[in-house]
């Protein structure tokens, strides 16, 4: 399972809770950045597809590597191709996706501290995103809801969808 979405919609925070819930491994997408990548963010710069191959085959290789019974990756994932690198690592991942409006999403931002991503780059990321089509193996939830809800409404979609 993939959490994906922009900066500020909650990713790790709900990857971290479904991993929880179902007793899955989680693994932070941030950290599977290369150095150069952070560095960028954090100088307000915006990766380009270039810059997120190597992520992202870090991101496929972590879901492929990780031993049963699962694995949560908070990820942006933002393009459908982003998304189809990462199935490299197992065509069956589903990914979730918080959704919020821009201004609640700003507003998150400007609470975060001591976070690489600066909120300049919010609008850079809305424009990049490329939600999940119905082919996708996908679920959108609401991203203003609480993390508890959030995560039974992902849970109950899976589960609707056979996938747990």
């Amino acid at each position: 399972m993939v959490v994906m979405g922009v900066t500020g919609s909650g990713k790790s925070t709900l990857a971290h809770a479904l991993a929880q819930a179902l007793g899955w491994h989680f693994v932070e997408g941030d950290g599977l950045h290369p150095a150069a990548n952070l560095a960028k963010m954090a100088a307000g710069e915006p990766l380009n597809d270039e810059d997120r191959q190597p992520f992202l085959e870090n991101v496929a290789r972590a879901i492929a590597q990780t031993p049963a019974p699962g694995v949560v990756v908070s990820c942006s994932a933002l393009k459908r191709s982003y998304r189809d690198r990462i199935r490299t690592g197992d065509p069956r991942v589903l990914f979730v996706l918080p959704v919020l409006a821009r201004h609640s999403l700003q507003a998150r931002l400007s609470g975060r501290s001591g976070h690489f991503m600066p909120a300049s780059l919010l609008d850079s990321q809305l424009a990049t995103l490329e939600p999940p089509q119905p082919d996708e193996s996908a679920i959108r939830i609401d991203g203003e809801a609480h993390t508890e809800v959030q995560v039974r409404q992902t849970l109950a979609a899976a589960r609707a969808m056979g996938l747990l």
